[in-house]
């Protein structure tokens, strides 16, 4: 039994240090490619598809102002503020879903949780991932700024179909570089990032066109946002 617990904690001790490198590795260099894009060619090899994963990483100041304030007023109003998590926002999810009984599920991420999700991890709705997904969130708020957790964020988030990070999303969408999109156009690929493989910024439905004038608004309320 002894060799038991020293195996299990040498593992340990070898998890928290790789982790913590691996996290700090990333505070300085690009994320060369996400878990979820390796699904998604996957995905997209299964069902014969031509496999597509465009993406081109950018630096925070090419990034569009817009952008980044339209994904703070789509996705996570207090991401300056909290640590990670938003408890509140979390709370009101769970008992969204209970209601629900799992018919559609409604989520309470906030914009450290979806990096953390997106970089370090494989996709899904288990215990087991949702605790790593805390750890790998605790991580990145400790030893990244808010300036980096959203460039990578910016940088990976899937916003289409094989299309990931603002840059391409720009080039596919509007013909233009991230830095130049509108409060309109960056409304318009906020609207999207709920349900990226179905909706699009170019040829909205009517529930985008309604989040787009929705989050455009926040932006107004929330006002420019200082990311140093």
């Amino acid at each position: 039994m002894s060799k038991v617990f020293r195996f299990l904690g040498k593992a340990a001790l070898w998890f928290f240090a790789i982790s913590i490198l691996w996290v700090i590795t990333y505070r300085f260099v690009p994320v060369p490619l996400t878990f979820l894009q390796m699904q998604r060619c996957f995905e997209q090899k299964a069902d014969s598809k031509e496999m597509k994963l465009e993406k081109d990483w950018v630096s925070f100041d090419k990034i569009s102002p817009n952008l980044r304030q339209a994904v703070v007023a789509s996705e996570d109003q207090l991401f300056m503020e909290h640590m990670g998590f938003d408890w509140d926002a979390m709370q009101k999810a769970w008992v969204y879903n209970a209601k629900k009984k799992g018919k559609k599920i409604k989520g309470g991420s906030t914009i450290s949780q979806q990096v953390a999700k997106n970089v370090f991890l494989w996709q899904g709705r288990s215990y087991v991932r949702k605790g790593f997904e805390a750890y790998f969130t605790f991580l990145i708020e400790i030893f990244w700024s808010k300036k980096r957790i959203m460039e990578v964020y910016l940088n990976v988030i899937e916003m289409g179909d094989g299309i990931y990070g603002a840059e391409a999303a720009a080039h596919e969408y509007y013909n233009k570089a991230a830095i130049d999109l509108s409060k309109k156009e960056a409304a318009s690929i906020a609207a999207i990032l709920p349900n990226p493989l179905k909706w699009s910024p170019t040829r909205p439905n009517a529930l985008v066109k309604k989040k787009t004038k929705r989050i455009m608004r926040f932006m107004r309320m929330l006002g420019p946002i200082d990311f140093e």
